[in-house]
């Protein structure tokens, strides 16, 4: 039987499991259904060190921002932004500078709801329900016109996502779609799942949300590489997440997970 709370949706169908929620439920998060912490358990049977590659995910997020931030960086575009959590892009960059602005964007109803609830009354942040596949409606539309300048620089945000990207979608086209509108000086930062390191365990991984709505498509470095085309790779270019300028290098490589997926700044010049 559903469970039955108030915070869902009605359009939400709490039997399907989704990425989103199955990571909210992999970093602590209470926004889950049944469905996605059967599916996560048994994400976490083929990758044991789940939650600590959700949590290091979560760590270069916040790393990436602070770090565009410091470039001058005062707008964001975090596309599958996915259900808040303590440490979002915009109380990040808001840290910095409040005045930054940060489009949220995510197809998934549970988090767009709660964005929608954590952002009332903040007028330098806002949420778009859109597939990131739309790179057009996304640019377009409204909210992003209205809080985004794209004649200034802009940090573009795919943390954790874009391996949810087919191969039949054309993933190196849907990022040069939005870096060809993005004006010179602006950031894309990137982390994805790859079967680089532990194919055994990521083949496991596939299987598992294959179940899902969400499938998910591990690519290589090389695969990875070529999304930051029109982009110079900062340093120290892809590596695995805990690797990207980790605030404690003498233990960042011992992190269990560290590099399950990889993750990337480049700035377009």
């Amino acid at each position: 039987m559903s469970e039955q709370v108030t915070w869902v949706p009605d359009q939400v169908d709490e039997e399907i499991p989704s990425a989103a929620r199955v990571y909210d439920y992999l970093l602590g998060g209470a926004h889950n259904f049944a469905a996605d912490r059967v599916l996560a358990e048994r994400f976490l049977q083929a990758l044991p060190s789940a939650r600590d590659v959700a949590r290091l995910n979560r760590a270069f997020l916040r790393r990436a921002v602070v770090f565009m931030a410091e470039q001058g960086i005062r707008q964001f575009l975090d596309l599958g932004s996915g259900i808040p959590t303590v440490g979002n892009v915009h109380e990040i960059a808001h840290g910095i500078d409040p005045e930054s602005n940060v489009v949220y964007v995510d197809y998934e109803s549970v988090a767009v709801a709660h964005s929608e609830l954590l952002l009332q009354g903040d007028e330098h942040a806002t949420v778009i329900q859109a597939n990131m596949l739309e790179p057009d409606r996304i640019l377009g539309h409204p909210d992003t016109r209205r809080l985004l300048d794209l004649s200034r620089p802009v940090g573009l945000i795919m943390a954790g996502v874009f391996h949810f990207v087919s191969p039949e979608s054309d993933p190196p086209g849907i990022v040069a779609r939005y870096r060809d509108e993005l004006s010179p000086g602006s950031f894309l930062a990137l982390s994805h799942f790859t079967a680089d390191i532990s194919p055994d365990e990521m083949a496991g991984v596939v299987r598992v949300m294959s179940r899902s709505s969400d499938p998910i498509h591990p690519r290589t470095r090389a695969e990875i590489t070529e999304l930051f085309t029109g982009f110079d790779l900062v340093e120290p270019g892809i590596v695995g997440t805990a690797l990207w300028r980790p605030d404690h290098p003498e233990r960042a490589g011992l992190e269990p997970g560290a590099a399950q997926i990889y993750a990337g700044v480049g700035r377009k010049g």
